[in-house]
């Protein structure tokens, strides 16, 4: 429809509409959409189905989170990294939330959620566990695939070890549970764990400047121009929050704990095969290709794809991550 200066109607002529959806049809068939993925809407985005910003209470926290899809849909738990939030998965959830029941906490101290002092709240990854454990239970989600990414991975992954019988995938992006994984990134953080000096404290606060925040996201993409400079100016903008950094050195510490957990990880990968997706990126400095090929040692059914990106591969391929999980998915029934 439009309307001419004195606001008269005036129709839209049948010819154009017959054009209109002859060019939505050439468009549907040129993305090879499907069905269910085709009633999303433009751009992936669900109609029926849009991304919802909730607070929910746990532990006396607010916790943050992004929902999308049917209820009664198969559950997918994004689990985001540092510095990040569930805004890394701003535009996956609705590229799924058509088929799926999709939800994105943030965990505390990050995003929207609560954050506490390192007084208030002790920064490590069992509480973070703690805290998305209980988050879980509250929503009443009973069974899930879970999507590990950097910091999800082993806050999933004592999710996993803990309720073995409520995992029904795992999908991991850049997300490392062995020692292969840790390269020379780590060595000051590794210096740090031996030794929580002031001095090694130091050479890590680079890590949470906006050159390095925007270093994680650039850092070997194929298409600098394809990367949203508002992904490192919201992430700066938290971690810039009175507190903040301290927050992080104390998780730059206690991810100390997380290698010593490799074994139990891995054991539980052999115990209860858990179907999983693997899609990385595998020019990721902080997390190498090193640390994604191990995964085949313990599981049996793997879907394995490299990819050419960085460390937050959504930004440059979230539509390719998307296709593989939604097929990934779809061949386990899910």
């Amino acid at each position: 429809m439009k309307t001419n200066s004195t606001n008269t109607v005036v129709p839209f002529p049948s010819y154009f509409r017959h054009l209109l959806g002859l060019a939505v049809l050439a468009v549907l068939a040129a993305a090879r959409l499907t069905p269910s993925s085709a009633a999303a809407g433009p751009a992936g985005i669900s109609v029926q189905h849009p991304t919802l910003h909730k607070t929910i209470q746990v532990n006396g926290l607010d916790i943050f989170y992004r929902e999308a899809g049917p209820t009664d849909a198969p559950a997918i738990i994004l689990l985001h990294g540092f510095p990040t939030s569930s805004h890394m998965f701003r535009n996956l959830i609705p590229a799924l939330a058509d088929r799926y029941h999709v939800i994105a906490p943030d965990y505390p101290g990050y995003g929207q959620s609560s954050m506490p002092g390192v007084r208030e709240f002790q920064y490590t990854f069992d509480n973070l566990t703690d805290v998305v454990d209980g988050f879980i239970e509250k929503l009443g989600v009973k069974r899930y695939s879970l999507y590990v990414m950097d910091y999800g991975a082993p806050v999933g992954f004592r999710l996993a070890t803990r309720h073995p019988e409520r995992v029904q995938a795992l999908i991991v992006q850049n997300g490392n549970a062995y020692e292969e994984g840790l390269r020379d990134f780590w060595k000051p953080i590794k210096a740090y764990w031996s030794d929580r000096s002031e001095t090694n404290a130091a050479a890590l606060r680079h890590l949470l400047t906006v050159g390095a925040t925007q270093w994680q996201y650039t850092n070997g993409v194929r298409r600098l121009a394809a990367i949203s400079p508002d992904n490192w100016l919201v992430d700066q903008t938290l971690l810039d929050r009175p507190g903040n950094q301290d927050i992080q050195l104390a998780l730059f510490y206690d991810y100390g704990s997380n290698p010593p957990l490799y074994p139990k990880w891995q054991e539980y990968f052999r115990r209860h095969q858990p179907p999983t997706l693997i899609v990385w990126g595998k020019n990721d400095y902080i997390f190498p290709a090193d640390g994604a090929h191990p995964y085949r040692r313990d599981l049996k059914d793997v879907e394995f794809h490299l990819l050419d990106t960085g460390h937050f591969a959504l930004e440059e391929e979230g539509a390719m991550i998307a296709t593989h999980i939604r097929s990934f998915l779809a061949k386990l029934k899910l």
